[in-house]
C-alpha cells in the first residue's frame, strides 16, 4: 500500500463490519504505480545513410545506364581482370591527367585516391570515350556550390547540373554566378579554381558554423552528382561541394592525407552504402567523433577503436596503393599464410580481390566493450562472427511490428536475428561497468544459459554460453574483466551449472560430471543446510503453501512469530528468481487466498466462543485480560506476518515493474495482466490485515468497556494508601485502576510477543485510547444530568486517577499517544477541578478561550449542572451569547465513535531477513521438514526402483 492515499468513508474493496461499539477502520486505497509509456530514446532510432545537406531537396537525374557498381573484391569472380576494373572506373572518373591542375605531375598526384591514381596504369588499351556534350539532354537538377570564403555576400550559389555534368563545367557556371569570371567562361580563370568535395559537420554551439575536416579535389572530368550518389558520408557527417583556389585546395588535400598517413588510419572512407554493415548487425555504430571535434587524430580509447574499425572495414578502392604498397604486401602474406595448406604452398602474386576477401576474414575483437562470439547461426550469408555491445543494455530480437494492440511501435532491438523461432524482443543483456552482466529472457522466449533452460534473470560471466532459440549459440566475452574468462568454463563437465528448481537437482543433473556419492552429499547438504533457500517445482507449489499455512494456523510447533512470513517469502523469492515470468502473479494469488481462508476460519472460531447475543437467563461473563490475550494471539500473529509479507511482495512487484520499464515493455498486455493479478493478491492481503486489526481492537475495547467506569467512581485516596510514583508496577496501582491498566498491559505484551510492526502497535493503542477517551467523556456527560456529580471533590478524584493512568502509560512507552487521545477528557476534568470561587469569577467568553477543545454544548452542559451549593444556580455570566445559543441547543454533548483515526499500513522495506544463514533453531527445523516433504513428493513420481531415501550428511 502506498503512502498518503486514503479514501474517506471506508475501504474501496470491502464492506464494513458491523461492530457493536461503532468500530470501523478506514483503509487507504492501495494503488500500484502503473508504468507510463516512455518516449523512445535517441539511441532507439535506427540510423541510415542520408544525402548531404547540399542537396536535401534538389532532384537528381538518374545515373547513366552503363554505370555499374560491384562489390569490392568480386572482380575476379565476375570474370574480369584489371582491365575490366579499369573500364568501369574510367567511365566514372575520366581525365585523371586532363585539366590544368589534374595532371600526373600536379602537386596532389602523390596523394590521390586509389581510384584516381590507378587510372594512368589501367587506361592502356581502353578506347577513349566520346566527348560529353556541353548541355545534356537529361533534365537538369540544382546543386549548391559553397564559396569557402572566396566571395562576399551569399554563402552558396545554386547551379544547374545533371549526372553527366563535369566538375570543370560546374566550376565555370559557379564562377559566373559568383561574378568571378565573365559570361564566356575565361579558360585561365577556370583553371585557377577547383571543385572540392568537403566532408565535415557543424561545430558545437548555437551558430552551428560549418567546419570542413576532410577535403578532396575533384578532377576536371569527374561528375559531381554521380560521385555524390555513389560515395555517401557516414552517419554523423555531412558533405558539400566547395569552390576553392586550385593551389590552396591541393595544399589542403596534401596536408590532410599527410596527417592521415602519420596517424595510420587513412583518409575518411566515402563509399557506396550497403544494406547491412558489421557494426549495424551488432548494434549502433561505434563511437565516432562528436560534434565540434577537431580534425586532428582521434584521442582516447574510443577514437582508437574507431580508427581500427575504419581501417579494418575499408575496401581496396579506398586505400592509397602507392603510399601503402609495402604494408599491404605484408598483410597479404600474413593472411595467405593462415590459409589451410599455406605452409607447403608457395605464395605468389594474387588478385587484389582475393586479398580483400582474406582481410575481411581477419576480425579483431574490440578491447574495451563486451561482445558476443557466434558459435552457431541460422544463415551464413547474413550472420556475423562478432556482435558488439554498444550500449549498457543490449537487446536481441527479430524486430518487426509489435504484437500489442493499439498500433504501438515495434520494440527497439540492437541485434537482429532472422531465425523463425526468435521473438521480436527475445533476450536482454545488461553489462554495467562492473561484472557480472545480467541476462533476462523475454516472456515465452526459449533461452538457454550454459545448456540449461533460462526462465528468470541470471548472471552472465565471460565464457558463458547463451543459446537463443534452436539455432543461435553465442559465447559472451568481456575484455574489460581482464583475460578471456575463467580458466574452466562453467558449462564444461566437472562442476554444476545453473541448477533446475527442486531439491532433486543433485540426483537429476547429468551435466555436472559428479558421481552419485558426491551428488548425494550435495543433496544432504541442501536438505540440512541453514541457507535461506526453499526450492520447489510448480507442481508442488500448492502442497507446499498449504502445509505452511496449515502449520501456522494450527499453532503447532515452536516457530518464531514471523516464521510463517519468512517461509512464504522464501517461496515468493524462489518464484521471482528461478521460475518463469508469469508464475509469480499466480503464486501470489494462491497464497493470498490461503491466508484469507485461514484467518476467516479463526475469526469464526473466536466468534463462536464469544457470541454477541447471549441466551436469555445466562449472564454475560466479561472477558478478562488473560482470556482476551489467548483469544487474540492467532489473529495478532496473522496480522504481523501478513504485514511483513505484504511489504515484501510489494518490493517484488515494484522490481518487476522497474525491469519491464527498463526493457520498454510497459504497454505489454501480458505484463498488464500480471500486474492486475498482483494487484488482486495485494488487495486480499490488505483485507486480511484490516480484518485482523478490526477483530483485535473490537475484543480489546469490549474488555475495556466494563473496566473504564472505575476511573470515574473509584477513590484513589484510600485510608493508609500512598499514591504510586511514575513507573510503578501494576500491583502497586489503586485497585480501581488495575483492570483497565491490565487490559493495556495484556495488549502491549501481546503485540510484543507477536512482533507486530511498530506502526501497527501505535495505531492499535491509538484506537484503544480513542475509545477510552470517548467512553469516559460520554459517561461523564451522562452522569451529570440526573444526579449531583459535577463538584470539586469528585473532580479531584477523577483527575488523580487519570494522572496515575497517564504516568503508567508513560513508563510503558505510550505516553505521547495517550496524552494526545486523552486531551478532551483531561480538559473537561480540569474545568471541574477549578475552585468554586475562581469559577464564579469567570465568564462565558473567558471559559471558551481557556477550554477550546470542548464544544459549546459540552461547556454549557458542564456549567449548567455544576453544584454551587444548595439552592444556588449558575450565574448569568455563564450564559452563552445569542450568537451561540443555536449551537448550544442543537449541539451533541456526546463523542462519536465513528471519528476514530484511519488505519494506515506501514511503509518501507520488509523486516524479514532472507540473507545469511538461518540462526533460529525452530525455523531451521521447520525448513528442514519442508525440504524433506518436497523431496518425498518428487520421489513419489518416480518408479519404485528409481526412488532414493533422503541422504544423510557425512560428518566432517
Amino acid at each position: 500500500m502506498l503512502s498518503g492515499e486514503r479514501k474517506e468513508g471506508g475501504s474501496p474493496r470491502f464492506g464494513k463490519l458491523h461492530l457493536p461499539v461503532g468500530l470501523w477502520i478506514n483503509s487507504p486505497r492501495k494503488q500500484l504505480a502503473k508504468l507510463g509509456r516512455r518516449w523512445p530514446s535517441a539511441a532507439s532510432v535506427k540510423s541510415s545513410s542520408s544525402d548531404t545537406g547540399s542537396r536535401s531537396s534538389e532532384p537528381l537525374a538518374p545515373p547513366a545506364p552503363h554505370v555499374e557498381l560491384r562489390r569490392v573484391g568480386a572482380v575476379k569472380a565476375a570474370g574480369g581482370a584489371s582491365g575490366s576494373r579499369a573500364k568501369r572506373i574510367s567511365q566514372l572518373f575520366r581525365g585523371a591527367g586532363g585539366g590544368a591542375g589534374g595532371g600526373a605531375g600536379g602537386p596532389g598526384t602523390a596523394q590521390r585516391w586509389a581510384s584516381e591514381k590507378k587510372l594512368p596504369e589501367l587506361a592502356a588499351g581502353v578506347s577513349p570515350e566520346p566527348a560529353l556534350p556541353a548541355r545534356p539532354a537529361a533534365p537538369p537538377g540544382v546543386l549548391k556550390i559553397f564559396d569557402a570564403g572566396l566571395a562576399s555576400g551569399a554563402n552558396y550559389k545554386s547551379v544547374l547540373a545533371t549526372a553527366r555534368s563535369t566538375a570543370r563545367e560546374l566550376v565555370a557556371e559557379a564562377l559566373e554566378r559568383y561574378g568571378l569570371a565573365g559570361a564566356g567562361g575565361d579558360s585561365g580563370c577556370v583553371d585557377a579554381f577547383a571543385l572540392c568535395d568537403a566532408l565535415g559537420r557543424p561545430t558545437a554551439g548555437v551558430s552551428g558554423e560549418w567546419r570542413a575536416e576532410h577535403l578532396r579535389v575533384l578532377a576536371d572530368a569527374e561528375r559531381p552528382l554521380l560521385v555524390q550518389e555513389l560515395w555517401r558520408a557516414r552517419p554523423g557527417w555531412a558533405r558539400r561541394f566547395e569552390l576553392r583556389g586550385r593551389e590552396e585546395a591541393r595544399r589542403l588535400e596534401q596536408e590532410a592525407f599527410g596527417a592521415a598517413d602519420a596517424d595510420g588510419t587513412g583518409a575518411p572512407s566515402w563509399r557506396p552504402q550497403k544494406n547491412r554493415s558489421r557494426a549495424a548487425s551488432g548494434g549502433a555504430a561505434l563511437a565516432s567523433p562528436g560534434p565540434g571535434s577537431g580534425s586532428g587524430p582521434p584521442t582516447g580509447s574510443g577514437g582508437k577503436e574507431r580508427s581500427e574499425n575504419l581501417s579494418l572495414r575499408r575496401s581496396v578502392s579506398e586505400l592509397s596503393l602507392q603510399g601503402r604498397r609495402r604494408r599491404q604486401q605484408e598483410r597479404r602474406q600474413q593472411a595467405l599464410s593462415m590459409a589451410p595448406g599455406a605452409a607447403d604452398a608457395q605464395i605468389g602474386p594474387a588478385d587484389p580481390g582475393d586479398f580483400d576477401q582474406l582481410t575481411q576474414c581477419l576480425i579483431q575483437a574490440p578491447s574495451n566493450r563486451p561482445y558476443f562470439l557466434l558459435l552457431q547461426g541460422y544463415q551464413d550469408s547474413q550472420d556475423f562472427v562478432v556482435y558488439v555491445m554498444t550500449r549498457e543494455q543490449h537487446v536481441f530480437g527479430r524486430g518487426g511490428t509489435s504484437s500489442s494492440r493499439g498500433g504501438s511501435p515495434a520494440p527497439y532491438v540492437d541485434t537482429f536475428l532472422t531465425a523463425p523461432d526468435i521473438l521480436p524482443r527475445h533476450c536482454t543483456v545488461r553489462a554495467g561497468p562492473e561484472p557480472p552482466a545480467m541476462v533476462r529472457p523475454a516472456r515465452g522466449a526459449p533461452v538457454t544459459h550454459n545448456g540449461c533452460l533460462l526462465l528468470r534473470e541470471a548472471e552472465l560471466h565471460p565464457g558463458d554460453l547463451l543459446g537463443l532459440g534452436e539455432h543461435f549459440l553465442f559465447m559472451y566475452k568481456d575484455p574489460r574483466a581482464g583475460g578471456s574468462g575463467p580458466a574452466r568454463p562453467s558449462w564444461l563437465p566437472g562442476r554444476p551449472g545453473a541448477t533446475p528448481p527442486g531439491p532433486g537437482w543433485a540426483f537429476s543433473c547429468r551435466l555436472c560430471g559428479r558421481g552419485l556419492q558426491e551428488r548425494g552429499e550435495a543433496l544432504a547438504a541442501y536438505l540440512d543446510g541453514r541457507e535461506p533457500v526453499l526450492r520447489f517445482r510448480p507442481r508442488e507449489e500448492e502442497a507446499l503453501l498449504g502445509e505452511i499455512v496449515r502449520a501456522a494456523a494450527s499453532g503447532t510447533g515452536d516457530l518464531p512469530p514471523l516464521g510463517p512470513a519468512t517461509l512464504l517469502a522464501l517461496c515468493v523469492q524462489h518464484s521471482a528468481r528461478e521460475l518463469e515470468l508469469g508464475h509469480l502473479p499466480r503464486l501470489l494469488g494462491r497464497l493470498a487466498r490461503l491466508i484469507k481462508e485461514a484467518v476467516w476460519e479463526k475469526i469464526k472460531e473466536i466468534g463462536d466462543r464469544q457470541p454477541e447475543n447471549h441466551p436469555e437467563g445466562v449472564p454475560e461473563v466479561p472477558l478478562t485480560p488473560e482470556a482476551v490475550s489467548v483469544e487474540l494471539r492467532p489473529l495478532m500473529l496473522w496480522m504481523a506476518n501478513t504485514t511483513e509479507l505484504l511489504s515484501f511482495v510489494q518490493e517484488k512487484v515494484l522490481e518487476m515493474e522497474k525491469e519491464a520499464d527498463q526493457e520498454g515493455l510497459s504497454s505489454d498486455p501480458q505484463l498488464c495482466n500480471d500486474l492486475e493479478l498482483c494487484d488482486e493478491a495485494l488487495a486480499l492481503l490488505d483485507e486480511v490485515i484490516m480484518c485482523t486489526f478490526q477483530q483485535s481492537v473490537y475484543y480489546l475495547t469490549k474488555t475495556l468497556y466494563s473496566t473504564l467506569p472505575a476511573l470515574l467512581d473509584s477513590n484513589p485516596f484510600t485510608a493508609g494508601a500512598e499514591l504510586p510514583g511514575p513507573g510503578a508496577e501494576l500491583e502497586a496501582m489503586p485497585p480501581g485502576l488495575r483492570p483497565t491498566l491490565g487490559v493495556f498491559q495484556a495488549a502491549l505484551e501481546l503485540t510484543g510477543q507477536c512482533e507486530l510492526h511498530p506502526d501497527l502497535v501505535s495505531q492499535t493503542f491509538g484506537y484503544l485510547f480513542f475509545f477510552s477517551n470517548a467512553s469516559l467523556l460520554n459517561s461523564l456527560m451522562e452522569r451529570g444530568q440526573g444526579r449531583p456529580f459535577y463538584q470539586w471533590s469528585r473532580a479531584v478524584q477523577i483527575r488523580t486517577n487519570l494522572d496515575l493512568v497517564l504516568d503508567w502509560l508513560q513508563g510503558a512507552g505510550l505516553g505521547d499517544i495517550a496524552t494526545e487521545f486523552f486531551r478532551k477528557l483531561s480538559i473537561a476534568v480540569n474545568l471541574l477541578c477549578v475552585p468554586r470561587t475562581s469559577l464564579l469569577k469567570a465568564s462565558w467568553s473567558s471559559l471558551r478561550t481557556d477550554y477550546p477543545t470542548l464544544t459549546a454544548a459540552q461547556l454549557h452542559h458542564l456549567l449548567s449542572h455544576y453544584q454551587l451549593g444548595p439552592g444556588r444556580g449558575p450565574p448569568s455570566a455563564w450564559d452563552p451569547p445569542p450568537a451561540e445559543r443555536d449551537a448550544v441547543d442543537t449541539g451533541d454533548i456526546f463523542e462519536s465513535f465513528s471519528s476514530h483515526p484511519p488505519l494506515i499500513l506501514p511503509l518501507g522495506s520488509s523486516r524479514l531477513r532472507l540473507s545469511g544463514p538461518v540462526t533460529d533453531d525452530a525455523l531451521h527445523r521447520e525448513l528442514r521438514r519442508l525440504r524433506r516433504l518436497l523431496w518425498d513428493l518428487e520421489q513419489q513420481e518416480l518408479p519404485a526402483n528409481h526412488r532414493h531415501g533422503p541422504p544423510v550428511a557425512t560428518p566432517p
